[in-house]
This record gives structure tokens, sequence and C-alpha cells, in this order.
């Protein structure tokens, strides 16, 4: 049987400030700033074709872009995961993996929203 020590990528994107620990544990990271927020199609994009497997997105982009992160979700295998910022949690998280359950299961299995 054959083993393998790698592993496939992981990235953050979003804000200085929230993807900062992300980048201390060796994650690849974009920096997103006023000037370039409105590009972030395109590397949420180039991600899921370069074989990454899980991408962490500020909540704020994630709630921006929902049309862009559930179409990647929906037709490649890397998997979008929203994370709070400096101001705190939207409570994104918790929607997102309700919806990703409901669809692969066919119905919510938590209960009451």
């Amino acid at each position: 049987m054959s083993t393998s020590n790698q592993r496939a990528p992981m990235a953050a994107v979003g804000s200085y400030e929230s993807i900062l620990p992300f980048k201390a544990i060796g994650l690849d990271v974009v920096v997103l700033t006023e000037e370039n927020s409105e590009s972030i199609a395109p590397v949420l994009h180039k991600y899921s074709r370069s074989g990454y497997a899980v991408l962490f997105l500020e909540e704020e982009l994630f709630v921006k872009y929902r049309d862009t992160v559930d179409e990647i979700n929906e037709y490649t295998d890397l998997s979008i995961i929203p994370v709070p910022n400096q101001k705190g949690s939207m409570g994104i998280g918790l929607d997102s993996i309700r919806r990703n359950v409901e669809r692969a299961v066919g119905m919510d299995i938590f209960g009451e929203k």
C-alpha cells in the first residue's frame, strides 16, 4: 500500500487582519484591500482549478460573493469555509454547514433554524 505525505493545499482570502493567522501556520494567503476586493471571483476560480482542498474566506466576502461561492461549491471539490474577521462572527459558518448538509442528505437534520 502506498502512502503519500503530500497534502492538498489550503489558502485564505480576506483582509490582512483576518488572514494573518492563516499565513502564520503556512497557508497560501491573498490579502484583499479596497482597491482589489472587486477582483475576488477570478481568485476563487483560480484556487478551484489549482487542486486546492480548502479555502478560508472572510465572512463579509463570503456573503458578498455568495453566487460565486455556491457555484464553486457545486461544481468543484474546493470547500470554501467562511471565517469571521476582527469585528466578530456574523453566524455565516453555521448557515453554510446547514445548507451543505441539507444539500447532501436532502433534508435539514439540524431541526429548527
